[in-house]
């Protein structure tokens, strides 16, 4: 048996409650393709309402337990976690490859970062502290502390199918949260398989509980619904965010949402245009482009603007796209058809309003569903791809002639999710990024991920940030106790 279908037969593919494996209510299962041959990998329980409704039993059940549970047994396990997933790092990686597309280079990358959220949020769970203050009038004090919201709901996109779901997982674990979560239906198999990671680190039965499912709506609107549950975490598009949102409301939920981006990248006249083109090809390339904050638009002093374009151009005209799994594989398919697809009308609409290809521009024709890494140029304003999210391996680029018009470019849209900066004057830096209307900065780098920073955006990019101390504040509630010395 080869390495892949190893690592797929090896995976759970059905649903957790309460501890234990189990079919679907319905018996149903969907298929999990493979997007570097558009072939299914396996079958998956798909999840009902029924199961949905057990998953909240079990974690409603296993809430006040685990509330108990001391901070440092809390902390242990995720320490544990991270530990064996580092240990099978390879294996989780080439999962990873084959359900969603990107390399095992990256994927590796992927599993490292997802693996970090556990040994942060293993060192926050014994931090968690209030307050003890004088009241201000005298005669009593002011006691305050955090206590877990209660059971949550953490709904995961396809794109990073361990990294989004560890960055919610581990801070609702060290709060002392339980949760139930609905993994993408593109790409359940690397969060089963983490979920008997987990396990096997300690995780009592029903602190987490898995529901895949080929409809959000059988599953996540009965928990919706339902007052028992406590908060929603979401990662995914905007215009699902806001129908989430008007479910929450109902019950007066707890919202965490990370939407949609339209990353604007900006190179300054007195940029290091080596660090730049760097920072544009991580910034752009990471993920295959599928990232929420890949960079989407490229705005680029009119100085700089050919040697930037053409050296941009040479870099990613020159990386090696084929399936996740081979050796030396630099650029993997997209999810899906209909990604492709999109990524496709969106060039050829800037290209029928005048803009350029320098390289690429089209779709790789045979199985799987790839594009060619791809820079454009001389790209109009009108052009959609400097308004919509790409969501593929396609760099736009417009030149601007001075500051004030490049922040005006950045900012003219709707999401608020990162930008990147490329400047060597400190004081513009400085400008520039308290102007920009995004919830992160990338000043001189094309990457921003990091456990121990708080991930997250504003505007219609979202609100609530994951990572950092910040994170597991999502998670906690404040209390605040009277005292009377009387």
């Amino acid at each position: 048996m080869s390495d892949q279908s190893a690592v797929v037969k090896a995976a759970p593919k059905g649903i957790y409650v309460a501890g234990e494996w189990r079919d679907a209510s319905g018996g149903g299962s969907f298929a999990v393709e493979d997007p570097g041959t558009g072939k299914p990998l396996c079958e998956v329980a798909d999840g009902q309402a029924d199961d949905a409704r057990s998953a909240l039993d079990a974690a409603v059940d296993a809430q006040a337990d685990w509330a108990a549970t001391p901070p440092r047994e809390r902390a242990e396990i995720l320490r544990r976690a991270w530990q064996l997933m580092t240990d099978r790092a390879d294996d989780l990686a080439l999962l990873m490859t084959l359900e969603m597309g990107k390399s095992r280079a990256e994927s590796k990358s992927e599993v490292t970062y997802a693996a970090e959220f556990f040994r942060w949020f293993s060192e926050e769970a014994v931090r968690i502290e209030g307050r003890y203050a004088q009241n201000p009038a005298g005669g009593s004090r002011l006691l305050t502390m955090k206590q877990p919201v209660g059971p949550c709901l953490l709904i995961t996109p396809w794109n990073f199918p361990l990294a989004m779901g560890t960055r919610k997982i581990g801070p609702a674990i060290a709060a002392g949260c339980t949760m139930i979560v609905k993994p993408a239906q593109l790409t359940p198999l690397s969060m089963l398989q983490l979920t008997d990671v987990l396990a096997e680190a300690g995780l009592p039965p029903g602190v987490l509980n898995v529901v895949p499912s080929s409809s959000a709506a059988k599953t996540v609107g009965p928990l919706m619904s339902d007052p028992r549950l406590r908060k929603v975490s979401f990662t995914g598009s905007t215009p699902v965010g806001k129908s989430l949102m008007e479910q929450a409301s109902k019950n007066l939920l707890r919202v965490s949402m990370e939407l949609g981006g339209n990353a604007p990248f900006l190179v300054f006249g007195d940029a290091d245009i080596d660090a730049a083109v760097e920072g544009a090809v991580v910034a752009k390339m990471r993920n295959n482009g599928e990232s929420c904050v890949a960079a989407n638009r490229f705005h680029v002093a009119g100085e700089v603007a050919v040697e930037f374009t053409a050296r941009l151009a040479e870099r990613l005209g020159a990386m090696k796209v084929g399936h996740g799994a081979e050796e030396g594989t630099q650029v993997g398919p997209l999810i899906d058809a209909d990604q492709r697809d999109k990524v496709g009308e969106l060039v050829d609409d800037a290209v029928g309003k005048g803009a350029r290809v320098v390289t690429g521009g089209s779709a790789v024709e045979g199985d799987g569903y790839f594009f060619t890494p791809t820079v454009l140029s001389n790209v109009p304003r009108e052009a959609r791809i400097l308004t919509e999210e790409v969501f593929g391996p396609v760099a736009p680029v417009t030149a601007f002639g001075s500051e004030e018009e490049a922040l005006a470019l950045a900012n003219n849209t709707e999401f608020g999710l990162v930008a990147y900066v490329f400047t060597q004057d400190l004081r513009r830096a400085l400008r520039v990024a308290e102007g920009l209307q995004t919830g992160m900065v990338g000043l001189n780098t094309g990457l921003v991920s990091n456990a121990a920073a708080p991930f997250g955006g504003v505007k219609a990019s979202g609100f609530g940030r994951e990572g950092g101390t910040e994170g597991i504040e999502e998670y906690l509630s404040t209390k605040y106790v009277a005292v009377s010395l009387s």
